[in-house]
C-alpha cells in the first residue's frame, strides 16, 4: 500500500524538475539571438525532466501511470529515453554549433567535459536498452544480470546530469541571471531529484532481492 508521504515526495520532485526547467527557459529566452539558448533547456528537459519521469515509470509510490502493466511502462520509459536522447542529442549541437560561429574552445569548462561525457553515456545507455527488448543479442549474460547493470547505469547516467546541470548553474551566464538565494535554492533542486532517484533504484533492487529469498 503506498502511503500519502511516498505520493508528496513524487510530487515534489516533479515539482522541482519542471520549476528548474522553467527557471533554464526563462533565463534561455533572454538570448534568442543565437543557437546558445536552445542548450540549456533541451538539456534541462532531457536530464532534469524526462529522464527522471522514464525511471520514475517503475516507482510504485510515484509512478505517473501506476495502473500500467510493466510491459507498457517499460515501452513507455524506452520512449522517453528515446526522446531524452534526441533533445540531448540536440543540445549538444546548439552549444558545438554556437562556439564554432563565435570562435570559441570546445569543452574547455568542467561542466563542457561532464556534459559530453553524460552524452556519450545517454547514447550508450539506450543502445543498452536495446538489449533489454532483444536478450537474445546477448546470450552470455542472463536477463537478470542485464536488468541490474542496465539500472545501474542508468543510475550513474543521472548523477552525471544532475552533475552537469549543477556545473550549468555555476557559469557566468546563469550566475549574471541568478544570484543570491535564489540560486542556492535551484542548486539544491538537482540534488533533491538525484537522491529521490537513487533512492527508488536502490529500494527497487532490495525489494526484488527480498521476494527471492
Amino acid at each position: 500500500m503506498v502511503g500519502v508521504g511516498e505520493l508528496l515526495v513524487g510530487e515534489r520532485v516533479r515539482v522541482l524538475a519542471v520549476m528548474v526547467m522553467a527557471v533554464m527557459a526563462a533565463v534561455a529566452v533572454t538570448d534568442l539571438e543565437g543557437l546558445f539558448s536552445w542548450h540549456p533547456f533541451l538539456m534541462t528537459l532531457a536530464f532534469s525532466f524526462i529522464m527522471t519521469e522514464a525511471i520514475l515509470l517503475f516507482s510504485p509510490e510515484c509512478s505517473p501511470v501506476p495502473s500500467y502493466s510493466r510491459k507498457i511502462k517499460v515501452r513507455l520509459h524506452w520512449l522517453l529515453q528515446g526522446l531524452a536522447t534526441v533533445c540531448a542529442l540536440f543540445g549538444l549541437a546548439a552549444i558545438s554549433y554556437n562556439k564554432a560561429l563565435n570562435n570559441k574552445p570546445h569543452f574547455a569548462s568542467w561542466h563542457g567535459l561532464c556534459g559530453l561525457v553524460t552524452v556519450i553515456c545517454t547514447c550508450l545507455q539506450s543502445v543498452g536498452g536495446i538489449f533489454l527488448f532483444y536478450p537474445k543479442l546477448m546470450r552470455k549474460w542472463s536477463l537478470a544480470k542485464l536488468k541490474l547493470y542496465h539500472s545501474i547505469s542508468g543510475l550513474v547516467l543521472h548523477m552525471l546530469g544532475s552533475t552537469s546541470l549543477l556545473l550549468g548553474m555555476c557559469s557566468t551566464w546563469f550566475t549574471v541571471a541568478v544570484s543570491g538565494i535564489s540560486w542556492y535554492m535551484l542548486a539544491l533542486c538537482p540534488l533533491l531529484i538525484a537522491l529521490v532517484i537513487m533512492n527508488q533504484i536502490t529500494n527497487s533492487h532490495r525489494m526484488k532481492k527480498r521476494m527471492q529469498v
